[in-house]
């Protein structure tokens, strides 16, 4: 891509070809290490020990990330996106720093809540920036190129963690993102220039913990619940109630706020309702299908690791196929009906999975996957770019954290169900046999089936347009 000069209704200056090099490398770095641990856990437990407490290596991770979202979007709303996406970088390299020296397991699991925190600010400030430099057209092609990084960190990811563990140490999971972390960082330093109007503004800081606080407690509950301790038990009632209560109190706090640090008004738009709810099922339809397709090709299909992770590889391969090509789609037909082919045809992928069994072929996995793959890339950017039109420069950012936390949310919930499914027929009983782990994944199957169905429920309230909103500034290329 040439670089271009580009100046916004903030007076952003940039150089979008070097910018967009640099949130490509942030979006693949987070993607990254969200499954490069995944095959060195039985490596990583020899070393440090602690083997009963590895599943919070990935559940704290998510909880710091999913917290901090609709944090840093209201900062990066206030002080610009820059000081934001720095920051997180510079947290998520001290935390991997972290993690690679980690001499005990208690001390890399509170490592990787560095590591989330940091996250929770790369991940929506990507979408943001994108939102700020590109026009409505191109920025489908720019979430294209996003979603095709992320495709293939994922994919990358069990695999170049399988290669440190078991050739050069797995401490370098965790190394290796320092010198990634350090040129993306210099990259948006030397590139990337805004001059955000700036407001002296109060600082929500009661909010933020309240929001913090009481959406941390339901996550942690509903990613621990049914495996840590029981549905019924009362920490698992304790931890909801003291949730709900929390967050409860944080709508009462941000009616009154002057400034909220999530604003009410967001849950008036419909857009930003529908992307969002579109967003929370995309989550825990992806958490379903990757969390579960590798475990049924390895202990039902007789594969590999390798081969399940490909497998389940071929959905996020058809994501930035489709996702590349929305842009010219929805410029034709408008984002409501671009969201129903993508929810459709991914409906039409899982019902696919609904015919899934023992004696299927890894082939015919793989193709559902793809399918379904296909319709998520022609909902999911659409309609977060849909939202981010429909806002300002100084609402984007809590818009697209919004989106981001959605999915989060989603993913927990994700976690919870599909697991709560999956014991209900193969219990805890040690290694499930064949017959027992299919019928169980099967149930995951129906639930990502249904809620594809909902995708496409909640992408008939989407906007039929097909520009710019009356709410959006237009961004102006200089060359």
């Amino acid at each position: 891509m040439v670089a271009e000069t580009v100046r916004t209704d903030v007076g952003l200056r940039s150089e979008r070809g070097a910018i967009l090099w640099s949130l490509m490398l942030g979006t693949g770095l987070i993607a990254l290490d969200s499954t490069i641990i995944a095959t060195a856990v039985l490596t990583i437990t020899e070393s440090l020990g602690g083997f009963a407490q590895f599943p919070w290596l990935f559940s704290i991770y998510l909880l710091a990330q999913a917290v901090t979202v609709p944090v840093y979007g209201k900062i990066a709303d206030t002080v610009g996106r820059k000081p934001v996406i720095l920051f997180g970088i510079a947290v998520f390299a001290l935390g991997s720093l972290l993690c690679g020296l980690a001499g005990s397991m208690l001390w890399l699991i509170v490592f990787r809540a560095v590591q989330g925190i940091g996250a929770g600010a790369v991940q929506p400030m990507t979408m943001t920036i994108a939102g700020d430099l590109y026009t409505l057209a191109e920025r489908a092609k720019v979430q294209g190129y996003l979603a095709g990084v992320w495709a293939f960190s994922s994919v990358l990811g069990p695999l170049l963690g399988g290669v440190f563990a078991e050739y050069i140490g797995w401490r370098w999971i965790f190394l290796v993102n320092l010198p990634l972390s350090a040129w993306a960082g210099w990259m948006l330093l030397r590139h990337y220039t805004e001059s955000p109007a700036r407001e002296r503004r109060r600082v929500d800081y009661t909010g933020a913990m309240l929001l913090t606080s009481g959406a941390g407690a339901i996550i942690l509950g509903l990613l621990e619940g049914g495996r840590a301790w029981a549905w019924d038990a009362p920490v698992s009632i304790g931890i909801f109630a003291g949730g709900a209560a929390v967050l409860v109190a944080f709508v009462l706090v941000e009616r009154r706020a002057a400034d909220p640090v999530l604003p009410l008004w967001l849950f008036t738009r419909r857009v930003v309702v529908a992307s969002s709810a579109i967003s929370a099922l995309v989550g825990a339809l992806l958490l379903g299908l990757t969390s579960y397709v590798p475990t049924f090709t390895q202990g039902v299909l007789g594969a590999g690791a390798v081969i399940g992770g490909l497998t389940v590889g071929a959905l996020t391969l058809g994501w930035p196929v489709s996702a590349s090509q929305s842009g010219r789609v929805y410029l034709r037909i408008g984002f409501r009906r671009t969201a129903l082919i993508g929810g459709v045809t991914a409906v039409i992928g899982a019902a696919g999975t609904l015919f899934i069994g023992p004696g299927s072929s890894i082939a015919q996995v793989a193709a559902t996957c793809f399918v379904i793959g296909l319709g998520l890339g022609l909902v999911a950017s659409p309609t977060l770019i849909a939202a981010q039109t429909s806002a300002t420069w100084g609402e984007r950012g809590v818009v697209t954290s919004a989106n981001m936390f959605a999915r989060s949310i989603g993913s927990a919930v994700g976690v919870a169900v599909f697991g709560a499914l999956v014991n209900s027929r193969v219990g805890d009983t040690g290694t499930p046999s064949p017959a027992a782990l299919a019928e169980g994944v099967h149930l995951v199957f129906v639930a990502v089936a249904a809620m594809a169905v909902a995708i496409v429920i909640a992408a008939a309230f989407m906007p039929g347009g097909r520009g710019e909103s009356g709410h959006r500034q237009a961004v102006t290329p200089a060359r």
